[in-house]
């Protein structure tokens, strides 16, 4: 273990520094504080660099603190090193818009305080080395969390989401923490490296393979998946710089824990089945929710929802480095979705009527399926002649993304479609294909060596495989073919309960007394 600490570890200091400062004025226009926070975001990205320079010249670096064995112990790696440069951009652009979008709230500077350490609680997390230093840090993060989503504590709102969050949350943490105490018993440790090396025996001990379970559950519970996603639907009430920060960088943090002890799951089939089952069921049902909703933000929460089930789908593939290429990409494209929700309605209000619409008949929706098929088994075809074969799970994934694909090619195969539209559709799906194995590449190329390879394929990966393609394959069809029966007045009951999301966050929010949260005064 090296003596030369990451220059990436200064990033939270920085930030809790400011925020110490923070602690003298929490009110209304509080000095120089937001233009400091914006300051020591940037600075966070700054020593991101730094720490892949460093990287870069000394290789991967893991250092203790405290008498040996330690038990702070952090980690820089390709891993680490792109997470902390992912959170402190994403951190910089959100306390940029806040410094403008919270002025003269009666609560400003207590903002940026909070949404400072809750920063620093998460760039420690992704540099976590050892289990206690990521149960800490995502105590710490749980806690600023739902101090951020209780901005405006008086709207009833607010408080139940908040309420919901925290148990999720923290249901989530006991979790790590009891999977964190089965490891400390079984390996005498909870480093990380030490546990990656441990999980290459054949056999994993029972008490193990619970551990790895009880850390699937948290996982579960920290990206919300199905069914307890509904406290992620609600948090519109808190500042939407909140919601930006957590759709684009809280809510990864149980996929990130996957990445980070990949080893150990992959080790447990039991556990890559339920990621695949669980990750791909909430995909599904976060993706047909998300179609029923008409307010920007309500349909970007459940697209997070659909989306955090696609990265647990990942996982549960081995595909790693894919996964954490999610987390990258997604986390881009939310945080400018939220920060630029605003301005949604006068788009809209821009839009001219639009025409008629080609509307693909069951023949148009079968030929642009098998159509878009074709040209994906072309293009892997010519992959693996350039670079080598690639794993079943990974032809399995590029499936189902070539799936969203063919719903274009469908409405540009339907007879009264264009032929202009008809060869867009169809150079979009080619370019789609060579995309994801450009990306592909590209992912295992930067973090491959750091993760596990995908498993070898036997019956129940190949069960899975299936499954999901047929799973995802039914739903891309029915959703091309609803124009058709969109009419039905089966489909109209249909749209009501799905926008209403079968009406499982009603049952937690009675479960919990939400319903009944009274009126501060």
């Amino acid at each position: 273990m090296t003596t030369l600490p990451p220059l990436t570890l200064v990033a939270p200091v920085l930030l809790l520094a400011v925020a110490a400062f923070g602690l003298r004025n929490s009110g209304r226009r509080p000095g120089h504080l937001p233009h400091l926070a914006e300051a020591a975001a940037f600075g966070g990205l700054v020593l991101a660099m730094c720490g892949a320079v460093q990287l870069w010249g000394n290789g991967p670096v893991t250092w203790g603190a405290g008498a040996e064995p330690a038990i702070f112990v952090f980690r820089l790696d390709a891993l680490s090193v792109t997470m902390v440069g992912l959170v402190s951009f994403i951190g910089w652009i959100v306390t940029r818009y806040a410094r403008s979008y919270l002025d003269g709230e009666a609560r400003e500077g207590a903002f940026h305080t909070l949404m400072l350490v809750t920063l620093a609680s998460v760039l420690v997390l992704v540099q976590s080395g050892s289990l206690w230093v990521l149960v800490l840090a995502s105590l710490a993060i749980g806690q600023g969390l739902r101090r951020l989503l209780l901005f405006y504590a008086d709207r009833p709102e607010a408080r139940r989401a908040a309420t919901k969050f925290a148990i999720c949350w923290g249901a989530g943490d006991a979790a790590l923490i009891a999977a964190a105490a089965l490891l400390w018993g079984a390996y005498g440790t909870t480093e990380i490296t030490a546990l990656t090396a441990a999980a290459t025996d054949a056999r994993l001990p029972m008490g193990v393979q619970l551990s790895v379970g009880l850390l699937v559950l948290a996982a579960a519970l920290k990206t919300a998946l199905f069914p307890l996603h509904g406290w992620l639907t609600e948090v519109m009430e808190a500042p939407t710089p909140v919601s930006a920060l957590l759709h684009a960088g809280m809510i990864n943090a149980g996929g990130f824990i996957l990445i980070r002890l990949a080893d150990l799951i992959q080790a447990t089939p039991t556990a890559m089945a339920a990621l695949v089952m669980l990750g791909g069921f909430t995909a599904l049902f976060g993706a047909v929710v998300m179609l029923t909703q008409s307010a920007v933000k309500t349909a970007l929460a459940w697209s997070t929802v659909s989306q955090m089930g696609f990265l647990l789908l990942q996982c549960g593939l081995g595909l790693w480095p894919l996964a954490l290429l999610h987390i990258v990409a997604h986390s881009l494209y939310k945080a400018h979705a939220f920060l630029a929700s605003g301005n949604a309605i006068a788009h809209v209000a821009q839009l001219r009527k639009p025409g008629p619409v080609a509307v693909p008949g069951a023949g148009a929706v079968l030929r642009a399926f098998a159509a878009a098929l074709v040209l994906y088994a072309g293009v892997a075809a010519g992959y693996a002649f350039l670079s080598g074969p690639k794993s079943p799970q990974a032809l399995a994934l590029g499936a189902i993304l070539i799936f969203g694909v063919a719903y274009l090619i469908a409405q540009g195969l339907a007879d009264s479609a264009p032929k202009a539209l008809t060869l867009r559709t169809t150079i979009a799906a080619f370019g789609a294909a060579i995309a994801y194995f450009g990306f592909h590449l590209g992912a295992f190329a930067l973090w491959g060596a750091h993760v596990p390879a995908p498993p070898v394929a036997g019956p129940l990966e190949w069960a899975l495989i299936t499954l999901a393609i047929m799973s995802f394959g039914v739903v891309a069809i029915a959703q091309a073919l609803f124009p058709i029966w969109a009419h039905h007045p089966a489909a109209a009951g249909l749209r009501v309960h799905l926008a209403n999301g079968l009406y499982l966050n009603a049952v937690l929010d009675r479960m919990i007394g939400g319903l009944r949260l009274p009126q501060r005064h």
